[in-house]
């Protein structure tokens, strides 16, 4: 086995501060809107084993931005559904072109084991409950967007910490750029260890003091039948932490509300924070593109 290929990007918690800012300055130079051929005759493969809507338009839309070919492979309707492995799969796609493969897996560390067997750069899109850091990458830089700095600021994220890779891969970045990360939920979702994730994370069970003083408020997918596994009520998790407008009062004026997706309305937050003024979730998926054009410029060696 070998060290991945350079340009690999396979999570967050190695990654030194002065490559995060890096990846964001790249970033901000991204514009979807004027093509630049940077990736021009370069392939790139989106293998994905599980269903995803941002992730994988917003990897397809930076690739074609750029002037890259993508080849998309789902588990269903390929050879991975007929027993194929995942490293006969890396093999296949390396076999007829690909310059580099962003990959999708329920299994966490499937894309480091696909890293090490080949000789292209492998990309992480998440990976079972191990990290998402794309995705934190793109909040990053949507905080940018609406933040002077991450000096001093107060992220709290709430919900169900335990199963979210895209916790992890946020929890991770935030503490290296020195932001103060507040996690609030249940014990059930948010377990005393969780604190270990990363330097400095301090855990609340009220969302009332998770929220005074918060600049960011970054909400997370609550899956029912998870609640019911931890033997959770829906209507009292709603009742201790959904957000409503009422909460959003508690933090900054001018805090900012975000959620990676899907989103269910009336669960984790009510509609009318969804859409209300001090919302950026969209303007998150938009930030997708960019920030996905910056990672896959530094797998294929065009980061500048």
């Amino acid at each position: 086995m070998n060290k991945p290929a350079r340009g690999s990007l396979l999570g967050i918690e190695h990654l030194e501060e002065k490559e995060i800012l890096g990846l964001l300055r790249l970033a901000r130079r991204m514009n979807p809107l004027k093509a630049r051929p940077l990736l021009r005759n370069k392939r790139i493969a989106l293998l994905f084993y599980e269903a995803s809507t941002r992730t994988r338009s917003s990897f397809e839309v930076a690739a074609k931005s750029m002037g890259a070919i993508t080849v998309l492979v789902l588990s269903s309707g390929s050879s991975i559904e007929k027993g194929e492995s995942l490293l006969d799969t890396g093999y296949t796609l390396r076999a007829v072109g690909a310059d580099a493969i962003v990959i999708r897996h329920p299994s966490a560390g499937a894309p480091l084991m696909m890293a090490k067997h080949l000789d292209i750069p492998v990309i992480n899109a998440g990976d079972g409950m191990h990290e998402h850091p794309s995705q934190a990458l793109l909040d990053a830089f949507t905080i940018l967007k609406h933040k002077k700095s991450f000096k001093g600021l107060r992220v709290a994220i709430i919900g169900d910490i335990y199963h979210s890779r895209v916790a992890r891969s946020a929890c991770h970045l935030l503490s290296k750029v020195g932001v103060k990360v507040t996690l609030c939920g249940p014990p059930e979702l948010i377990p005393e260890f969780a604190t270990t994730l990363a330097p400095g994370l301090r855990i609340t069970r009220h969302i009332e003091e998770a929220l005074r003083g918060a600049d960011v408020i970054m909400l997370l997918r609550v899956q029912q039948e998870r609640l019911a596994g931890k033997k959770i009520h829906l209507q009292d998790y709603m009742a201790r932490y959904q957000m409503t407008m009422a909460r959003l009062k508690l933090a900054k004026r001018d805090a900012i509300v975000m959620h990676p997706g899907p989103i269910i309305r009336g669960l984790e937050l009510t509609s009318e924070v969804v859409d209300g003024p001090q919302s950026v979730i969209v303007d998150e998926v938009h930030n997708g593109v960019p920030t996905r054009m910056a990672i896959l410029a530094r797998a294929l060696g065009k980061a500048s």
